[in-house]
């Protein structure tokens, strides 16, 4: 059985854009769907967490750095044969003041985590894919999310042509989710059509990667 950990933020947790359910269900959500549409050989985990960045503390929302957290979470689910991190629409967040290469820099220090990491005697360093984040909303300055505005909507733009370099650089795997989905009504969150697009987009990758 091959063990993926999928290590992302509100769209991996699955926070849903009309606010009802809050969650949508886990057979909606991308892990979800993707655990399905891999089928009993392979075990999904999904650790989501809306709010979390690659290495930025929110004054605002306190444990959202990913950096702190990331550690625990390879020890806690080791062996591991595939880690996909996806993140980096946060770090768009107006408070943070950072720009797409420093943003993609983040990215960088967890892909670095991840290769570094003490798996023990009896595991293997899994292999990392990275996921760029949807694009936002036209209106994600006028939404209830007043840490974004136009220059966020910029910026999570810029990020795919970066982290597609920094895969090529460290020998990952690469997604841009914003080519097959995008956000529903609150500017920000997947729908349950657009968690089914990144899923199907997502499972041949996988397959490539783990055979």
């Amino acid at each position: 059985m091959k063990t993926i950990l999928c290590f992302g933020d509100s769209n991996t947790n699955g926070s849903n854009p009309n606010g009802v359910p809050i969650r949508h269900p886990y057979n909606v959500r991308w892990t979800g769907r993707i655990q399905t549409l891999l089928g009993e050989d392979y075990y999904v985990i999904e650790e989501g967490l809306g709010g979390r960045t690659t290495v930025w503390d929110d004054p605002l929302e306190p444990y959202r750095c990913g950096k702190d957290f990331l550690p625990a979470a390879l020890r806690t689910h080791r062996p591991l044969d595939l880690v996909i991190l996806s993140l980096g629409g946060n770090d768009c967040k107006s408070i943070f003041n950072a720009n797409a290469r420093t943003i993609t820099r983040g990215m960088g220090v967890l892909v670095n985590i991840v290769k570094k990491f003490d798996y023990g005697p009896d595991s293997c360093v899994p292999q990392i894919l990275l996921i760029s984040p949807i694009h936002m909303g036209p209106n994600i300055a006028n939404s209830i999310f007043e840490t974004f505005n136009e220059e966020s909507a910029e910026k999570v733009k810029q990020l795919a042509s970066l982290y597609e370099d920094l895969a090529a650089r460290t020998g990952c795997g690469f997604l841009d989710a914003a080519k097959v989905a995008g956000p529903g009504s609150d500017q920000l969150h997947m729908d349950g059509e657009n968690h089914r697009a990144l899923a199907e987009a997502l499972v041949p990758v996988i397959k490539g990667m783990l055979g």
